[in-house]
Protein backbone atom coordinates (compact mmCIF):
# COMPACT_ATOMS: atom_id res chain seq x y z
CA UNK A 1 0.00 0.00 0.00
CA UNK A 2 1.27 3.50 -0.79
CA UNK A 3 2.02 5.80 1.42
CA UNK A 4 0.09 9.14 1.62
CA UNK A 5 1.71 12.41 1.60
CA UNK A 6 0.65 14.37 4.84
CA UNK A 7 -2.23 16.52 4.50
CA UNK A 8 -0.76 19.77 5.17
CA UNK A 9 -2.82 22.30 7.02
CA UNK A 10 -2.85 24.72 3.54
CA UNK A 11 -4.67 21.42 1.71
CA UNK A 12 -6.76 20.64 5.00
CA UNK A 13 -8.50 23.92 4.38
CA UNK A 14 -9.15 24.04 0.74
CA UNK A 15 -10.24 20.08 1.00
CA UNK A 16 -12.30 20.98 3.90
CA UNK A 17 -14.36 24.11 1.62
CA UNK A 18 -14.36 21.13 -0.94
CA UNK A 19 -16.24 18.59 1.15
CA UNK A 20 -18.46 21.74 2.21
CA UNK A 21 -19.46 22.61 -1.70
CA UNK A 22 -20.15 18.73 -2.09
CA UNK A 23 -22.35 17.95 1.29
CA UNK A 24 -25.47 19.62 -0.53
CA UNK A 25 -27.73 18.59 2.39
CA UNK A 26 -25.39 19.37 4.86
CA UNK A 27 -25.41 15.95 6.63
CA UNK A 28 -21.52 15.65 7.05
CA UNK A 29 -21.13 13.15 4.40
CA UNK A 30 -20.84 12.81 0.89
CA UNK A 31 -22.48 10.24 -1.34
CA UNK A 32 -23.56 9.90 -5.34
CA UNK A 33 -26.59 12.27 -4.85
CA UNK A 34 -24.76 15.06 -3.30
CA UNK A 35 -22.04 14.72 -6.70
CA UNK A 36 -25.22 14.76 -8.60
CA UNK A 37 -26.62 17.76 -7.15
CA UNK A 38 -23.63 19.92 -7.52
CA UNK A 39 -23.81 19.15 -11.11
CA UNK A 40 -27.64 19.94 -11.49
CA UNK A 41 -26.73 23.19 -9.87
CA UNK A 42 -23.94 23.94 -12.15
CA UNK A 43 -26.13 23.26 -15.05
CA UNK A 44 -28.96 25.15 -13.91
CA UNK A 45 -26.70 27.91 -12.79
CA UNK A 46 -25.35 28.30 -16.55
CA UNK A 47 -28.46 27.52 -18.03
CA UNK A 48 -27.04 23.92 -19.68
CA UNK A 49 -29.30 20.75 -20.57
CA UNK A 50 -28.42 17.19 -18.83
CA UNK A 51 -28.71 16.03 -22.14
CA UNK A 52 -26.54 18.08 -23.88
CA UNK A 53 -23.08 17.57 -24.97
CA UNK A 54 -21.54 19.71 -22.31
CA UNK A 55 -24.48 18.51 -19.60
CA UNK A 56 -23.71 15.12 -20.40
CA UNK A 57 -19.74 15.10 -20.21
CA UNK A 58 -20.09 17.23 -16.64
CA UNK A 59 -22.13 14.33 -14.89
CA UNK A 60 -20.10 11.54 -16.63
CA UNK A 61 -16.79 13.11 -15.25
CA UNK A 62 -18.05 14.36 -11.46
CA UNK A 63 -19.62 10.61 -11.75
CA UNK A 64 -15.71 9.40 -12.73
CA UNK A 65 -14.35 11.66 -9.94
CA UNK A 66 -16.67 10.16 -7.01
CA UNK A 67 -16.45 6.52 -8.25
CA UNK A 68 -12.03 7.05 -7.97
CA UNK A 69 -13.02 8.90 -4.21
CA UNK A 70 -14.78 5.47 -3.23
CA UNK A 71 -12.34 3.12 -4.89
CA UNK A 72 -9.39 5.04 -3.11
CA UNK A 73 -10.95 3.95 -0.06
CA UNK A 74 -12.32 0.44 -1.18
CA UNK A 75 -15.97 1.69 -0.82
CA UNK A 76 -18.63 0.42 -3.29
CA UNK A 77 -21.16 2.37 -5.15
CA UNK A 78 -23.39 2.98 -2.35
CA UNK A 79 -20.13 4.51 -0.18
CA UNK A 80 -20.11 7.80 1.82
CA UNK A 81 -17.39 9.99 2.81
CA UNK A 82 -16.99 11.77 6.00
CA UNK A 83 -14.84 14.94 5.39
CA UNK A 84 -11.57 12.70 6.67
CA UNK A 85 -12.32 10.48 4.53
CA UNK A 86 -13.01 12.77 1.59
CA UNK A 87 -9.60 14.18 2.34
CA UNK A 88 -7.69 10.55 2.24
CA UNK A 89 -9.11 9.88 -0.70
CA UNK A 90 -8.49 13.14 -2.67
CA UNK A 91 -4.92 12.61 -1.37
CA UNK A 92 -4.93 9.48 -2.73
CA UNK A 93 -6.38 9.35 -6.18
CA UNK A 94 -5.30 12.88 -6.97
CA UNK A 95 -2.22 14.19 -5.11
CA UNK A 96 0.20 11.03 -4.45
CA UNK A 97 -1.69 8.69 -7.33
CA UNK A 98 -2.46 8.90 -11.20
CA UNK A 99 -5.48 9.73 -11.22
CA UNK A 100 -5.53 13.49 -11.55
CA UNK A 101 -4.66 13.86 -15.34
CA UNK A 102 -7.15 10.70 -16.17
CA UNK A 103 -10.32 11.69 -13.98
CA UNK A 104 -9.78 15.29 -11.88
CA UNK A 105 -8.38 17.03 -14.92
CA UNK A 106 -11.87 16.12 -17.20
CA UNK A 107 -13.83 17.11 -14.40
CA UNK A 108 -12.42 20.63 -14.02
CA UNK A 109 -12.44 20.77 -17.76
CA UNK A 110 -16.36 20.31 -18.10
CA UNK A 111 -16.36 22.16 -15.16
CA UNK A 112 -14.74 25.26 -17.06
CA UNK A 113 -16.58 24.48 -20.21
CA UNK A 114 -19.63 25.60 -18.29
CA UNK A 115 -18.20 28.59 -17.50
CA UNK A 116 -17.68 29.69 -21.17
CA UNK A 117 -20.65 29.66 -22.31
CA UNK A 118 -19.98 31.56 -25.58
CA UNK A 119 -16.81 29.51 -26.37
CA UNK A 120 -14.61 32.16 -26.21
CA UNK A 121 -12.08 31.25 -23.94
CA UNK A 122 -12.55 33.37 -21.18
CA UNK A 123 -14.94 33.84 -17.41
CA UNK A 124 -15.53 36.87 -16.67
CA UNK A 125 -16.70 37.67 -13.43
CA UNK A 126 -20.42 37.03 -14.02
CA UNK A 127 -19.82 33.82 -15.15
CA UNK A 128 -17.18 33.05 -12.28
CA UNK A 129 -19.94 34.37 -9.57
CA UNK A 130 -22.57 31.91 -10.88
CA UNK A 131 -19.91 29.17 -10.34
CA UNK A 132 -19.31 30.46 -6.91
CA UNK A 133 -22.65 29.99 -6.44
CA UNK A 134 -23.68 27.01 -8.04
CA UNK A 135 -20.81 25.34 -5.50
CA UNK A 136 -22.53 27.05 -2.55
CA UNK A 137 -20.88 30.73 -2.18
CA UNK A 138 -23.11 33.75 -2.43
CA UNK A 139 -20.79 34.88 -5.19
CA UNK A 140 -19.33 37.65 -3.32
CA UNK A 141 -15.76 36.61 -3.40
CA UNK A 142 -15.86 36.16 -7.28
CA UNK A 143 -14.92 39.17 -7.86
CA UNK A 144 -11.86 39.01 -5.28
CA UNK A 145 -11.21 35.93 -7.02
CA UNK A 146 -10.92 37.10 -10.17
CA UNK A 147 -8.50 39.89 -9.19
CA UNK A 148 -6.09 37.22 -7.55
CA UNK A 149 -6.15 34.46 -10.36
CA UNK A 150 -4.14 35.23 -13.84
CA UNK A 151 -6.34 37.68 -15.94
CA UNK A 152 -6.17 38.48 -19.66
CA UNK A 153 -5.88 41.94 -20.80
CA UNK A 154 -10.05 42.22 -20.78
CA UNK A 155 -9.96 41.60 -16.90
CA UNK A 156 -11.37 38.25 -17.57
CA UNK A 157 -9.76 34.71 -16.96
CA UNK A 158 -8.79 32.60 -19.46
CA UNK A 159 -10.29 29.25 -19.86
CA UNK A 160 -6.66 27.60 -18.99
CA UNK A 161 -6.03 29.71 -16.41
CA UNK A 162 -9.06 29.07 -14.65
CA UNK A 163 -8.13 24.75 -15.14
CA UNK A 164 -5.03 25.13 -14.19
CA UNK A 165 -6.29 27.61 -10.83
CA UNK A 166 -8.36 24.49 -9.81
CA UNK A 167 -6.29 21.73 -10.09
CA UNK A 168 -4.54 23.96 -8.36
CA UNK A 169 -6.75 24.40 -5.80
CA UNK A 170 -7.69 20.65 -4.74
CA UNK A 171 -3.67 19.25 -5.63
CA UNK A 172 -1.38 21.96 -4.09
CA UNK A 173 0.39 22.64 -1.16
CA UNK A 174 2.09 25.96 -2.50
CA UNK A 175 0.78 28.79 -0.15
CA UNK A 176 1.55 30.94 -3.23
CA UNK A 177 -0.25 28.90 -5.83
CA UNK A 178 -3.12 31.21 -7.49
CA UNK A 179 -5.32 28.69 -7.36
CA UNK A 180 -5.77 29.13 -3.80
CA UNK A 181 -7.98 31.93 -4.48
CA UNK A 182 -10.32 30.24 -6.78
CA UNK A 183 -13.18 30.36 -4.33
CA UNK A 184 -11.45 33.62 -2.82
CA UNK A 185 -9.79 34.22 0.71
CA UNK A 186 -9.48 30.88 2.84
CA UNK A 187 -11.07 31.61 6.41
CA UNK A 188 -8.31 30.64 8.66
Amino acid sequence: MMELTELTELRARKLSRAFAHLDVDGDRQIERQDVLALGARLLIGFGEAPTSAKGKQLIETLDAVWDALLAELGLGPDGRLSSDGFGRAMTAAFVDGTQADPVLRPAIDAVVRLCDGDDDGAVGLDELRTLHEAFGHDGDEAEVALARLAVDGRGQLTVDGLAAAALDYYTSDDPDAAGNWLFGALDG
